[in-house]
């Protein structure tokens, strides 16, 4: 399930991410952030106009905030045993 559709306050892993729907320095900020395949994340909060802006997100420690259109290229899964999808 791609990160920008999965429930709030649920623990997740990153199961992939879709690399080339982002521009390079776009990847390389997210990277900086912690966001690679099998990372923890979760989701906490989406903003704008009914969820459709910004979404708050803790990955490990840290919480960022990002781009709609940059979650939506995250895939994640609930455990960290699931088989991908």
């Amino acid at each position: 399930m791609r990160l920008h559709l999965y429930p709030l306050r649920q623990p997740g892993y990153i199961d992939r991410v879709d690399w080339s729907s982002l521009s390079p320095l776009e990847g390389q900020r997210l990277r900086e952030f912690g966001i690679c395949e099998g990372a923890s994340i979760e989701a906490l909060h989406r903003g704008g106009l009914l969820g459709r802006g910004p979404l708050a997100c803790r990955v490990g420690r840290m919480t960022i905030a990002m781009r709609r259109s940059h979650a939506a290229a995250i895939h994640v899964r609930s455990g960290p045993d699931q088989v991908p999808q």
